[in-house]
């Protein structure tokens, strides 16, 4: 199975806009294209999750921007799309198909293929308690890295056919969610990567 995208190439920096955040404020926050192909037999359905495991685990350094974040800091993982029961008959996603810039307090109905079901990213999370931004993050919200970060970050786009046509799944769901439901389920898994900053002093 393998997984291409027409809006960046693997590897490379994605366009900021496909991002959350630019260097003036937001970006256009599209969904890449993304098509895959060769799926197993016996794939009844796909799930797609969008995942940057550069973030760093101290908030109190993100919101001061007074000192740069430092390469070696230590990271986690922040969830930037997840969605489930992609039919099987679906091969592609178009750009901007599934977001078209950012939406405060998230967006509530957020596009994609008919039958798929979309989860909550972790931008919910991070704006929770944020009387202004603070709502349930559905469906895909890019890049938005602190633009004091010394670190390059990268966004795996990772795809999984799977022998079920619905996970069992909360009516809201997160990744984690879609990790434990697809155990035992997964035939095959493809993935591809982007880039991302918005410190102008990281090249790559």
């Amino acid at each position: 199975m393998k997984l291409t995208s027409d809006s960046f190439e693997h590897g490379k920096r994605i366009p900021a806009e496909f991002a959350a955040g630019a260097p003036d404020g937001f970006g256009g926050n599209r969904n890449p294209h993304l098509r895959w192909g060769d799926a197993p037999a016996g794939t009844r359905s796909f799930a797609l999750l969008c995942i940057d495991p550069d973030v760093p685990t101290d908030p109190a350094l993100v919101q001061d921007a007074t000192r740069p974040i430092p390469v070696e800091h230590p990271r986690g993982d922040f969830v930037h799309w997840v969605m489930a029961d992609i039919p099987a008959g679906v091969d592609a996603i178009d750009a901007g198909a599934c977001s078209e810039g950012f939406t405060a307090r998230g967006k509530t109905t957020p596009a994609g293929p008919a039958g798929a079901r979309q989860g909550v990213n972790d931008y919910t999370a991070w704006f929770a308690g944020n009387a202004d931004m603070s709502g349930d993050y559905l469906g895909y919200d890019g890049p938005y890295p602190p633009g004091h970060d010394a670190r390059l970050h990268r966004y795996f786009f990772r795809l999984f056919a799977l022998d079920v046509e619905r996970l069992d799944l909360p009516a809201r769901f997160t990744a984690a969610d879609v990790f434990r439901a697809m155990h035992g389920h997964v035939l095959a898994e493809t993935a591809i990567y982007g880039t991302y900053s918005l410190n102008a002093d990281v090249k790559g």
